[in-house]
């Protein structure tokens, strides 16, 4: 079974074709700059282990001509689509056949995502247009954190709050972070029911999860992707009333403040750069910002993974994932240093290869293993999505 795996942002559509079958990549692709002068297209193709590759700027006006020129790349059959979507609330616990009440319900929580859940509902109806027929599937981020508790995703609001306006911790980057504890569970020779797991997907944005006997008990991002540990340009965690005093001292409105701690915050905030690689170079020049941002982030990292420790109670594996948590080693060495006290050792011969394939860094007399596994949303989504069409066709 070929599936088509969707994952449209504001101004991006990224897309995989894979062959659930043979277990193989047929065909890959991302539009960037969706409605800018100026977009970038590049497509792969891969036939007998060999990549074929175009690369081309073009104007790509909107989404549905992305979708189009999507579907003219695409020479393979198309059995089935799964597609990314951010939001799902509460009311969808797992992956879900698409139909008009399916519709109805991501639209309703758009408030919740105002910029991904619409550009995803997009894309849905593009792909039915695009491929009539097909069965269409949506796995949500959020679907792996509806296993947390009410004691981990309630805020200590009036609880009228909850019930009304559905304001609560929900949690995203799922898909990966379900990914990559069932990996490293497999990996470690056990089902995900037989581990305690912390898992680190640490890139532009980050979001950290624990995960008790495969299911998520809590996670740092909140009612919205701002919280947690500081990202790439995101505040993460910060003291509320925050908000209140820049509005009554700066003169900012609302959307002001929520555009800086957004999009202006984060490493970005500390020390004008957003991206680790150039961190690290400034940091090595000597420049006290960078370094000071790369301290922070760790700080931040090590603050919860302590916390998630004791929520766990007993933890057999740490696992870094995305961008950041698969490459970078400074982060991973400053967040582990001095965890002695949870039984973790790193090896730095190991912590400094680097590699595509997962791999454990921890050394010989560590009480936890520590993982660099790397992700595969596609992969996930491609996988629920015949989960789904399994029950359901």
């Amino acid at each position: 079974m070929n599936i088509l795996v969707i994952n449209t942002g504001s101004s991006s559509l990224k897309y995989q074709l894979l062959d659930m079958d043979e277990h193989v990549l047929l065909a890959s692709g991302v539009m960037e700059r969706i409605g800018e002068t100026q977009g970038v297209l590049t497509h792969k193709n891969f036939s007998k282990g060999k990549e074929h590759k175009t690369k081309k700027e073009l104007p790509i006006q909107n989404h549905q001509e992305a979708m189009h020129l999507m579907a003219g790349l695409i020479t393979k059959k198309i059995d089935a689509v799964g597609h990314r979507v951010v939001q799902g609330g509460e009311a969808f616990q797992s992956a879900t056949l698409i139909n008009e009440d399916v519709k109805n319900a991501v639209q309703k929580n758009n408030p919740l995502a105002p910029l991904h859940n619409p550009p995803n509902l997009i894309g849905i109806q593009l792909a039915e247009d695009l491929f009539p027929g097909k069965p269409q599937v949506a796995v949500f981020d959020t679907n792996f954190h509806q296993t947390m508790p009410e004691k981990a995703y309630l805020y200590a609001l009036p609880y009228e709050y909850y019930t009304s306006y559905k304001i609560r911790r929900y949690g995203f980057h799922g898909t990966s972070h379900k990914y990559v504890a069932n990996k490293t569970a497999q990996l470690m020779g056990k089902k995900p029911e037989e581990v305690n797991l912390i898992t680190l997907h640490l890139g532009n944005g980050c979001s950290i999860c624990a995960v008790k006997k495969g299911e998520c008990q809590d996670t740092s991002m909140g009612m919205t992707p701002l919280a947690g540990v500081m990202m790439g340009t995101r505040s993460g965690d910060l003291d509320p009333a925050i908000f209140g005093y820049l509005m009554n001292n700066t003169g900012m409105t609302q959307l002001e403040i929520d555009e800086v701690l957004n999009k202006k915050s984060g490493l970005k905030g500390i020390c004008g750069l957003n991206d680790l690689r150039d961190i690290h170079e400034k940091s090595a020049q000597g420049d006290k910002l960078a370094k000071l941002a790369v301290e922070m982030f760790a700080y931040q990292i090590k603050k919860y993974i302590g916390a998630y420790a004791a929520v766990l109670g007993h933890v057999d594996g740490l696992v870094f994932t995305a961008g950041v948590g698969e490459n970078d080693e400074i982060v991973r060495a400053k967040a582990l240093t001095d965890m002695s006290v949870f039984g973790i050792e790193l090896d730095l011969d190991k912590n400094d290869i680097r590699s595509p394939e997962p791999r454990t860094i921890h050394g010989a007399n560590s009480r936890l293993q520590v993982w660099v596994v790397p992700t595969n949303e596609e992969l996930q989504i491609a996988t629920e999505t015949c989960q789904v069409l399994k029950k359901t066709i």
